[in-house]
């Protein structure tokens, strides 16, 4: 494997203020947030947190990652613009590590960007690298997974890592799952192995909804980020809980409109999540499952919400295998 220096270049200015903050007394390192762009991410969970937290918050560029080595262009194309008779612009990939400050000011790192499509073991060693230079203490990554449950019910949410004190106390249903890999699973993998603290959360997401923005599953991802972390990000928490509110109420307008189908597709989920979790305070974990539409069916029927969300400004991305409609 090739030197993970390589791939990565500092930014001298950012590069000093990281060392300054760490370099003070009473300072026992940094948090350092992640979450990359072109996994599995289903409704927009980690994707909504960091744009907001780069819209919102100031940040300075710490680390620059080598984004023309790390991207398959032909598979996922950045977008060109062309204006009148010529090109204008070009949305160059940016794979970097910014510090940013939450509402009290106190620091933390996020490395965010479009996922490496290439050599992901020399970037897991990249990041480790980082991680140790900046005397990071803890990493934590998130982003959505689509579930068979319903939007009527408490977003669920899934904490892994080797810091179970700092996880919120959740059911375990299962010891293990073989799953597709991703850049993140990787860094927290290795990362875990190296003796550093770790920490991921993955919202559980209804699945005929995965491909359109779900502020109630971010918000809940944020929630416990914030406490396990201890930063303070008030701004951001009020502007998800706005946009939940506005996605339920939007949900509900069609349920109100009395779409049959719609109806028996939130109904049945309800019995099957209701039954689970009768069955769990129970101590048995094993519930008759209800009979349910497939996601194809499911995808189908919420169609005319998505299309909407599209209408109105919102964006509608690919999240992989396992959204809605795939």
């Amino acid at each position: 494997m090739l030197e993970p220096k390589g791939l990565y270049e500092w930014e001298p200015s950012g590069l000093r203020a990281v060392d300054e903050i760490v370099g003070e007394s009473g300072v026992a390192g940094l948090t350092l947030l992640y979450y990359f762009e072109g996994f599995l991410d289903a409704g927009e969970t980690g994707g909504q947190l960091v744009e907001r937290l780069l819209e919102d918050q100031p940040r300075e560029t710490v680390a620059r990652f080598d984004a023309d080595r790390l991207t398959d262009y032909r598979s996922r194309r950045p977008v060109m613009t062309f204006r009148g008779n010529q090109w204008a612009s070009y949305d160059e990939p940016q794979l970097e590590v910014s510090l940013v400050r939450d509402a009290t000011s106190a620091p933390f790192l996020l490395l965010s960007g479009p996922e490496p499509d290439v050599e992901w073991e020399r970037f897991a060693a990249a990041v480790r690298e980082i991680v140790q230079r900046l005397g990071v203490r803890l990493t934590v990554g998130f982003h959505g997974i689509p579930m068979g449950v319903p939007h009527t019910r408490p977003v669920g949410l899934t904490p892994h890592g080797n810091r179970p004190d700092l996880m919120p106390k959740h059911d375990t249903f299962f010891d293990e799952a073989q799953v597709p890999g991703s850049a993140a699973a990787l860094i927290e993998l290795r990362l875990a192995e190296s003796g550093h603290d770790v920490l991921g959360f993955a919202a559980h997401v209804p699945h005929y909804l995965a491909r359109s923005p779900y502020p109630d599953a971010a918000l809940v991802v944020l929630e416990a980020v914030t406490s396990s972390t201890g930063l303070v990000l008030p701004e951001l928490a009020h502007a998800l809980r706005s946009d939940a509110l506005s996605t339920q109420n939007e949900i509900e307008r069609q349920l109100a409109e009395g779409d049959e189908e719609l109806v028996s597709v939130v109904r049945g989920l309800e019995q099957q999540y209701d039954a689970v979790a009768g069955a769990a305070s129970r101590g048995n974990l094993v519930a008759e499952p209800a009979e349910l539409p497939s996601a194809d069916e499911l995808g189908e029927v919420f169609e005319r919400f998505l299309a909407e969300h599209d209408a109105s400004g919102e964006s509608r991305r690919d999240d992989g295998p396992g959204t809605a409609g795939s």
